[in-house]
């Protein structure tokens, strides 16, 4: 049997492709409607994005983005706040009328500053670092005085004190074993006899160790702006390699100290009796050593010796430190290191004072 093939009429083939053409363009167009579909979040997210970025460089611009030249109002706190004053600290400077000392000045090291303006009256091996041996207490005093709520506070005298001051040989007030001592008495201890005990009383009355009270003290120095060439060990002065300071720095030290108030009455007494204890029935009498023997000097001086702490260790030799004043309050700041014996430190002041006139 053979295969019937209907043949269809050029309408019906016409109209057939119509239809298949039809059936395309419909497949087409739900292609695109689910591709619009799938890309409209995307530029939802994009229009988002460009609103952001077109706020953001929109509050970037300049109050004024006009074309013209005028300038734009300085901002309100600019036109009222005052110009910031930069402070200036006092810092020793060499001038043209600074004396070189020479080797007919006896101390090895020396420095003569006026406290007022800064200016080096003379020097000798000014920054040269050295041991300051006792006049490290005048730093101890300045940090206790600093610390110290409570003068009438008192603290006992325990082992680990006079054990160390016996040990390294220390120079002492003289307080005893379980003496309890007003922390008054240990400042005028710790300056006027130079007292070890009454220092090592101070740092743990303050910082509970002395190792606690050095590291306050090396903070001060930082504070002072120092920290280059001071740095303390202990805080009675002690020799130790890294104990150490120029006369340079220890004068900076004593003006600070002569600006706190508490301090400057301790470094200016010349005796302070203690009170009466069991262990001392009678009290104590304490004595500036340098203080009470420039006095006889005074008329010859321009100035007055107002305040002193002298130290000694053998690395150092005999040295001081000491304040004068003018007749007018002027004052001045003194400081030698390495003398041949304690009198000649004190005749080294006097000389120092007298290039004051």
């Amino acid at each position: 049997m053979e295969d019937y093939t209907p043949t269809l009429s050029e309408e019906e083939r016409a109209a057939r492709r119509a239809q298949r053409a039809e059936a395309r363009r419909q497949k087409q167009q739900a292609r695109r409607r689910r591709q619009l579909q799938q890309l409209l979040p995307v530029c939802l997210v994009l229009v988002l994005l460009v609103g952001l970025l077109a706020a953001w460089a929109f509050q970037r611009q300049p109050e004024d983005s006009g074309t013209d030249d005028t300038v734009s109002p300085a901002p309100v706190n600019q036109m009222t706040e005052e110009p910031e004053t930069e402070t200036i600290a006092f810092q020793p400077r060499e001038t043209e009328s600074t004396i070189q000392l020479g080797d007919d000045f006896a101390s090895e090291y020396a420095v003569v500053i006026d406290a007022e303006d800064g200016s080096i009256l003379a020097e000798k091996n000014a920054d040269a670092v050295i041991s300051p041996a006792s006049m490290t207490k005048i730093l101890t005093l300045l940090v206790a005085a600093e610390h110290i709520e409570n003068l009438d506070d008192t603290v006992t005298i325990t082992i680990d004190i006079t054990d160390y001051c016996y040990v390294n040989d220390c120079s002492v007030v003289g307080f005893a074993l379980d003496e309890v001592v007003p922390v008054r008495e240990l400042l005028y201890g710790t300056i006027l006899p130079s007292g070890a005990d009454a220092a090592l009383a101070l740092a743990k009355y303050v910082a509970g160790s002395q190792e606690a009270f050095v590291a306050l003290m090396n903070e001060k120095l930082e504070e002072l702006g120092l920290s280059d060439t001071a740095h303390f060990t202990n805080c009675v002065g002690l020799y130790d390699e890294a104990h150490a300071c120029t006369v340079t720095d220890m004068a900076l030290i004593l003006k600070a100290a002569m600006e706190n108030d508490l301090c400057r009455e301790v470094l200016s007494a010349h005796t302070y009796e203690t009170a009466p204890t069991t262990q001392h029935p009678d009290g104590q009498v304490l004595s500036n050593w340098f203080l009470r023997r420039i006095e006889d000097k005074d008329q010859e001086l321009p100035v007055r010796a107002v305040a002193a702490k002298t130290g000694y260790v053998v690395q150092s030799g005999n040295c001081a430190a000491s304040y004068a004043e003018s007749a007018d309050g002027h004052g001045f700041l003194c400081v030698t290191g390495n003398a041949y014996s304690a009198w000649r430190a004190i005749y080294d002041h006097v000389e120092l004072y007298k290039l004051c006139s």
